[in-house]
């Protein structure tokens, strides 16, 4: 990886937070506990058979089922797909007993995993199987019509199709295919010659056996995009030893609240986010507990529903999440005497509903934080210590610096970029030297971009955000890519995108516009902004101006809107 050159900086900061590491919790962990991702799941498989591992929509996968199932799938992309050791394969699922099984099965075939948002518009979608080199997918066919658009124009070989029922009982998967696509009309006409159904790979790789790859820690597991500065999102490289480090580094947090076996982790943020791909999928798996799988925790009554029907330990979730629940009747009422406690992740966790939360559940809501490009976590509060605004220690192996913008360390107290070190820190982006070289200092820190301060105590507090980029429900939103986009709107001369606080989602994208066509409204622009942009990336609010703030050279001034 290319390095940046800076100033020679002063030692990183002694890690004066060991002190508050839970008692038992090591300063430094063993990464080669593991040999890859894959390893790791074959183990819990054989220590847990006869435990649940997944479940959703009343319907449960044993980890003896996922051992069965898993090898099936890997058995399938290496014997009919004949995909090689490193190949990409996506998925674009939510939260689905399919998911899980997707997931090990490529890992399991050595092949790596580029988890893809369902709700990427085409153009979106284009990018990002394009710049991995996609050769297959696996995607729910609710969501098939924008693949069904973009495939010529990819690397795509193959696709591999599933329905939401597709892998519950017989009688049940009848009746949910039947309702979700008859009844609710989900599901798009389609065609694409180069598919095949989840059900019949899965039935053709039962015949046949994988053989499974002699993975370390050097080889890649995912490619996990994150937003781009310029645009276009990029992919974090994450290998085996990456994801391996960070499932230790973050059960030895955690290891003195936990019972191996019987826990019981809610899952309702998307697996295919970094948070809950390693925290809830992987590093519970690892643990022997269940994953109660939310495939659409929009809808909180049935959320607040399912949630009374199993003695949940743990939970995770962003900000926004544990307001929705806090604020959905019925939630007080459940019990809470098995939850252990509430990890937030994705955005800063908000003191009053913190609060909130410890009064109705009795139990913590404590806060991390981390990156994609940190597998994700980076650090969080001991679980006897939680307090919100305050991102917490670093995990175990891991070295935290704050420095200027010469690259030299600042004192405890003062504030500057937050940056790291640690096992857990990506490879680099994917076939992208030039911002490799920006992102990584001489030293191998990896650049944040986060203004954050420490305490005398070595406690973290991330007090603003060098880049603008937004935070909506924990998702990365750039404003960059939204004035691209809005800039192609004919009737738009200029456009300046920010953040603005926002009681629902944490932040909101708001948008500046000076026009090009006096005619055009606010209502016109946003409906051009969802045709090409995802969801949560369309601007909420959009203000005209007659001009926007610059500087001498031209250079639009985003830090002036925001103090208007």
């Amino acid at each position: 990886i290319p390095i940046l050159t800076l100033n020679e900086p002063s030692t990183p900061m002694d890690k004066i937070w060991l002190k508050h590491y839970p008692n038992g919790t090591p300063a430094e962990i063993d990464p080669d506990i593991y040999a890859s991702v894959a390893d790791a799941l074959e183990k819990s498989c054989a220590r847990y058979r006869d435990r649940p591992a997944f479940t959703n929509m009343g319907h449960t996968l044993s980890y003896a089922d996922l051992d069965r199932l898993t090898a099936d799938f890997a058995a399938y992309l290496q014997r009919d797909l004949g995909l090689a050791r490193g190949d990409r394969v996506a998925i674009m699922l939510p939260n689905l007993l399919q998911y899980p099984v997707a997931l090990f099965g490529i890992l399991r075939a050595g092949l790596v995993v580029v988890n893809v948002n369902p709700m990427y518009t085409e153009r979106e979608l284009q990018h990002q199987l394009s710049d991995a080199g996609v050769r297959a997918i696996v995607v729910l066919e609710n969501f098939i019509d924008t693949l069904q658009k973009v495939i010529d124009r990819t690397p795509v070989e193959q696709v591999i199709t599933t329905q939401v029922g597709d892998l519950l009982p017989p009688v049940k998967r009848m009746l949910t295919n039947f309702v979700v696509k008859q009844v609710r009309k989900l599901v798009p006409d389609w065609h694409l010659p180069r598919s095949i159904p989840l059900p019949q790979a899965m039935k053709s790789g039962a015949q046949l056996s994988f053989t499974p790859p002699d993975l370390g820690h050097a080889d890649t597991a995912f490619l996990q995009y994150t937003g781009g500065t310029t645009g276009l999102s990029k992919g974090a490289e994450l290998t085996h030893g990456n994801i391996v480090a960070n499932l230790e580094q973050a059960k030895a947090m955690i290891a003195p609240s936990m019972e191996e076996g019987k826990e019981v982790i809610v899952t309702a943020l998307p697996l295919y986010h970094i948070f809950a791909l390693t925290v809830n999928c992987l590093v519970f798996v690892t643990l022997g507990a269940r994953n109660l799988l939310i495939t659409d925790p929009r809808k909180m009554p049935a959320f607040v529903q399912e949630l009374g029907k199993y003695p949940f330990t743990v939970i995770t979730g962003v900000n926004t999440l544990f307001n929705g629940l806090l604020n959905t009747p019925g939630f007080a009422e459940l019990d809470f005497s098995t939850l252990k406690f509430a990890l937030g992740g994705g955005a800063a966790v908000q003191q009053a509903v913190a609060d909130r939360w410890g009064e109705v559940t009795g139990k913590p809501l404590t806060e991390g934080y981390g990156l994609t490009e940190t597998s994700p976590i980076a650090a969080m509060n001991p679980l006897d210590n939680p307090a919100a605004g305050r991102i917490g220690i670093p995990l175990p192996s891991t070295e935290f610096s704050i420095r200027d913008e010469a690259g030299n360390e600042l004192p405890v107290g003062e504030a500057g970029e937050l940056c790291i070190r640690g096992p857990q820190v990506m490879r680099g982006y994917w076939n992208k030297p030039e911002e490799n070289a920006r992102v990584f200092t001489h030293d191998g820190f990896v650049l944040t971009g986060d203004i954050a301060v420490a305490d005398e105590e070595g406690f973290f507090r991330i007090v603003d955000r060098k880049k603008d980029m937004i935070l909506v429900s924990g998702f990365n939103v750039f404003p960059n890519e939204i004035e691209d986009v809005a800039a192609r709107h004919p009737g738009v001369l200029e456009c300046a995108c920010i953040g603005v606080p926002d009681e629902r989602s944490g932040e909101a994208v708001k948008l500046f516009v000076v026009k090009k066509d006096h005619a055009l409204d606010a209502e016109t622009l946003q409906q051009f902004c969802k045709e090409h942009l995802t969801g949560y990336k369309v601007p909420r609010l959009i203000e005209f101006t007659d001009e926007l703030p610059k500087s001498n050279v031209g250079k639009i001034l985003r830090k002036d809107l925001r103090q208007n």
